[in-house]
């Protein structure tokens, strides 16, 4: 599936148009170069879901942990700063992984190797002319 998002306004649709295409899988690893939107799109995902939180990038806590209205977890992982997935285990991001719960995963690259079977993954580009964001969702 993919997604173009011309603008903030488009925003919310986009984000109910992915969270319908992820059917039940709740872990999902974004791709993108720095400043394509990754935390954007997670915050807006966050809304979709009745997060009332206020979601920002978790980049120096590595994990993020909003609820929805009924309490049920959403989580936002940043892994930009780990260099192996060791670190990842000692925070236990396994267990969020397998949790049933949302995971949001940004830089995922250096936990590919824990991540479950089903984790859908998301690819955001940028148009160079427009500045749209492309979502791919596979």
């Amino acid at each position: 599936m993919k997604i173009k998002v011309d603008s903030l306004s488009a925003l919310p649709v986009a984000a109910a148009e992915f969270l319908k295409a992820l059917g039940s899988r709740r872990v999902v690893a974004f791709h993108a170069p720095m400043g394509a939107g990754k935390t954007t799109l997670v915050a807006e995902l966050c809304r979709q879901l009745g997060v009332d939180d206020e979601s920002a990038s978790p980049t120096f806590s590595i994990l993020n942990e909003y609820h929805g209205p009924d309490g049920t977890p959403v989580y936002h992982f940043d892994f930009y700063r780990l260099e192996s997935p060791a670190e990842a285990f000692d925070i236990g991001a396994e267990d969020y992984f397998y949790s049933g719960a949302y995971c949001f995963v940004e830089w995922p690259d250096v936990v590919e190797t824990i991540l479950p079977a089903d984790t859908a993954v998301a690819r955001i580009s940028v148009e160079p002319d427009s500045g749209a964001r492309i979502i791919e969702l596979d």
